[in-house]
């Protein structure tokens, strides 16, 4: 366990020692002994990879991320064939809502998934050989429509923003002029390249509907008095006066609806001891990265 690792593996069994504390009370009821176990089972392999990691990092960072677009590559076929219907029984198992979801349990899910293989298709589009640039796009594209057919807002600003951020980065640490040039072309024609395949598919009714409907900020369970906005709100004001948490997937016995929300969530669930952490984690990341 190197040095480096401590203050995360600290930060996360902290964490989650204020779930295990506020969930004692309810261990019992269903999904709440699943729920602690895979928070647990998550920080013992962000740990793992950390450790991994550690050492002979390029070579290691290299196969992981080839495994990741590998699994994006997957999820995006299954997503977009089963949408599409051209995988038997889709209906029932691959789409939610009119929503795809692929292999995952929820099309929110999915969208969150696949923001990681794409941008690790982006950075080989804009830094590899040409053949490898070509065959990144085309997988980026594949991508790109399966994030789109998830129809989950958060997934359509997260690959927006980090995309932004890595061509930004790119750009600003890249020594070579040639290369500069090279990133602000592809990234003009890699943005009308997307636009025309949103546009064909926004050709297709149902495609054009849901989106639409998606594409709004005002949904029907974000505004109102229970809405998800308000329930943040209401949430922080609760969380002042548990100190312990109210436990693990509780806030909707308080609330119409689940918190949507990772910060306001480790208070709810854990009290202040995973509400302090969990940001620290965060914040953390930043400062090492």
């Amino acid at each position: 366990l190197p040095r480096s690792i401590l203050p995360l593996g600290i930060l996360l069994i902290l964490i989650n020692l204020g779930y295990t504390f506020s969930a004692s009370a309810f261990i019992g009821e269903k999904g709440v002994a699943m729920w602690l176990a895979t928070s647990w089972y998550l920080a013992v392999t962000a740990l793992f990879f950390a450790i991994a990691l550690n050492t002979n990092t390029e070579a290691r960072l290299d196969a992981l991320l080839r495994g990741c677009l590998i699994g994006g590559i997957i999820a995006s076929l299954v997503a977009i064939l089963g949408y599409f219907c051209v995988i038997p029984g889709a209906d029932d198992l691959l789409i939610f809502n009119s929503r795809a979801r692929g292999t995952f349990k929820d099309p929110n899910v999915l969208g969150a998934f696949l923001v990681l293989p794409g941008l690790i298709a982006l950075q080989r589009i804009i830094t590899g050989k040409v053949v490898q640039a070509i065959w990144s796009a085309i997988l980026l594209g594949l991508i790109v429509v399966a994030i789109l057919l998830s129809f989950s807002r958060g997934a359509w600003a997260q690959i927006v923003y980090t995309a932004l951020v890595l061509l930004g980065l790119t750009f600003l640490t890249s020594r070579s002029p040639a290369q500069r040039l090279r990133i602000v072309l592809l990234s003009v024609a890699g943005a009308a390249c997307i636009t025309m395949l949103i546009a064909a598919l926004l050709s297709m009714d149902i495609v054009a509907k849901l989106f639409e409907e998606r594409a709004s900020l005002n949904q029907s369970y974000d505004v109102g008095a229970q809405g998800r906005f308000a329930r943040h709100s209401m949430g922080a004001i609760l969380a002042l006066d548990k100190p312990f948490g109210i436990g693990p997937l509780q806030f909707n016995t308080y609330f119409t609806e689940d918190p949507h929300n990772s910060f306001l969530n480790a208070f709810m669930a854990g009290g202040w001891l995973s509400g302090a952490c969990y940001p620290a984690v965060v914040i953390l990341t930043l400062v090492f990265g």
